[in-house]
């Protein structure tokens, strides 16, 4: 695979990527109630996100609440927002950048300086999915650790919701198109100038005077 189509790939990871951390970061789905006390029919699922929480009937009508007060969330649920957040901004800043350092695109001219602006965006988007598996993990042990506590009530037991799955999914993205990116800049500056030169020897011979023709030298 050559370095712009390797460049190309992980910029289309890194932005699908992207896109997992804004939908994860919106859904309300990041705990949902268990049902561990055997009961067949429940009347109602709640679900718990980052911004808001949500209660869905039976019947399909669904409830939702968004946070009165920030000072007052839990810990990981400030921590998860701040990052979320802040990895959809700084994904937006990747995007930027690498675009601008592409081998396909003319923003600058190519040289060393491209290849640094690309491996910069590459870093970026390396750094998205570190920061987005932080509150991704911190809820999945949270919510590990509280299922299997006895001290736990069944009532007030969680299970892990589709977001923390969409969110482990996203920095695989992340952390994979950062790393092509990075890989793409890398193998694309050794060949940098090695463009292939071919020499071939005059077949042209001396004029009578014992000099040569003037259109060998052009």
């Amino acid at each position: 695979m050559s370095s712009a189509a390797r460049e190309i790939l992980g910029l289309g990871l890194g932005i699908l990527g992207w896109v997992g951390v804004i939908l994860a970061c919106g859904l309300p789905m990041w705990q949902v109630s268990a049902f561990a006390d055997g009961h067949i029919v429940v009347a109602q699922t709640t679900w718990q996100g980052l911004w808001m929480n949500c209660v869905v009937q039976s019947t399909g009508q669904m409830q939702c609440k968004v946070y009165d007060s920030i000072l007052a969330l839990d810990p990981e649920v400030q921590a998860g927002r701040a990052l979320t957040v802040l990895v959809a901004l700084l994904g937006l800043v990747a995007l930027m950048v690498t675009v601008v350092g592409a081998q396909c695109t003319t923003c600058v001219r190519a040289g060393k300086a491209k290849s640094w602006i690309v491996m910069a965006g590459g870093v970026l988007y390396i750094l998205c999915g570190v920061l987005v598996l932080i509150p991704v993990c911190w809820f999945a042990n949270i919510i590990i650790s509280g299922f299997y506590d006895p001290n736990v009530p069944k009532s007030r037991k969680r299970e892990m919701g589709a977001a923390l799955y969409i969110g482990w999914a996203a920095t695989a993205l992340l952390l994979l198109g950062g790393s092509l990116i990075c890989c793409s800049c890398s193998c694309s500056g050794d060949g940098e100038n090695a463009f292939p030169v071919k020499y071939s020897a005059s077949t042209r011979r001396p004029t009578s005077n014992g000099e040569y023709d003037k259109k060998n030298y052009v």
